[in-house]
């Protein structure tokens, strides 16, 4: 079976920390395959605020979320702190992607790593739009190693 693989990040825009909560452990005392998707989820709204913008309004667009992957590369347990990298990828006229690499802080062992396709949509007409132009300038350039 082919593994998958996902992008490095070369140059994170945001970072932040979470910590496993009790409700993210599955039976086998490790966090469950479904908390992976919840932290990318947390980590994405964060990174919005910081730009004051929600999943809602991004420079005047929606998103929504087309496709995810999740690479599990460690365990992690009830009471770890997770510190997330973000950046971003692989733009396309109506979206981007999003990648995310968790450390766990105490020991800086890698444990997951996570791309979500992000697609920028008009939610009154219900359909997919172009990435606004203040954010492809902004993580464009970034994503290119261009300092902004």
């Amino acid at each position: 079976m082919a593994r998958l693989t996902l992008p490095e990040i070369d140059n994170p825009v945001f970072d932040c920390r979470l910590d496993i909560r009790i409700s993210d452990i599955n039976y086998g005392g490790h966090m469950g395959n479904d908390a992976a998707l919840r932290f990318a989820h947390e980590v994405r709204l964060r990174f919005l605020q910081s730009l004051d913008c929600t999943e809602m309004d991004v420079y005047g667009a929606g998103i929504i979320m087309s496709d995810a992957a999740v690479i599990y590369r460690n365990e992690a347990f009830h009471g770890d702190t997770l510190v997330f990298s973000l950046g971003i990828t692989d733009f396309s006229r109506c979206g981007c992607d999003f990648i995310y690499q968790a450390r766990r802080l105490s020991d800086n062992a890698a444990i997951l790593h996570i791309k979500t396709g992000i697609v920028f949509f008009d939610y009154q007409q219900r359909k997919p739009t172009a990435v606004p132009a203040a954010f492809a300038a902004q993580f464009r350039l970034k994503q290119e190693g261009v300092a902004t």
